[in-house]
């Protein structure tokens, strides 16, 4: 498995969040702040390498009619292991974050790169996988948080960036901020693939 093509999928070919579409919900539920989309990003992207090289090493073993029951289990370990480490080291971001640490075990990137990739490859292939695909979805976070938080509060990591004669644009830190932001994102990166797509064809 090529590790660049691997990359390019993880951060454009086959975002889990712009292009696939994944992992919708806590996308646009933590996005308000730099510290939470670090947050989520991180953990996601440790759970997700880490049980996609656990299911590639039990690849062989696992029935293929439980296999999903058994992706699950793996998973969950992970995610308490992360979420009683954020508990222990960083309790402020634990708590921003709440339910959606626990709720990582449903999460579909996580399941969906398993099943469709963990499964089927090496684990090397499948350790490259998680931390590529990780990354992509850490640095849509961080984009969203970015604009919302600076735009919607004037601030970044909750320190004042705008100057105090600015109005903040508070319906992007509510839900219909997210939904907005979020399609404007989407919207681009299906706009610069097909740019890029013409390009190639032109060739």
């Amino acid at each position: 498995m090529n590790a660049k093509k691997q990359l390019m999928d993880g951060l454009i070919n086959q975002n889990p969040v712009l292009v696939q579409l994944l992992g919708m919900c806590s996308t646009m539920a933590i996005t308000t702040s730099i510290m939470n989309g670090l947050g989520m990003g991180v953990s996601v992207m440790i759970i997700l390498t880490l049980s996609n090289i656990f299911i590639s090493l039990l690849r062989k073993i696992i029935p293929g009619e439980v296999r999903i029951a058994c992706y699950i289990v793996v998973i969950a370990g992970f995610v308490t292991c992360v979420d009683l480490l954020l508990q222990a080291f960083v309790p402020a971001i634990a708590e921003s974050l709440g339910v959606f640490i626990p709720l990582i075990v449903v999460n579909c990137i996580i399941l969906g790169r398993a099943e469709a990739f963990a499964s089927k490859n090496t684990v090397g292939a499948a350790a490259l996988d998680g931390i590529f695909q990780g990354l992509g979805y850490t640095i849509v976070l961080v984009i969203l948080c970015f604009f919302r938080e600076l735009l919607g509060s004037g601030t970044l990591a909750g320190i004042q960036i705008m100057p105090e004669s600015y109005t903040p644009a508070l319906m992007l830190v509510l839900p219909v901020g997210g939904f907005l932001s979020l399609g404007c994102l989407i919207a681009a990166m299906q706009w610069a693939m097909a740019k890029s797509a013409k390009k190639k064809e032109a060739k």
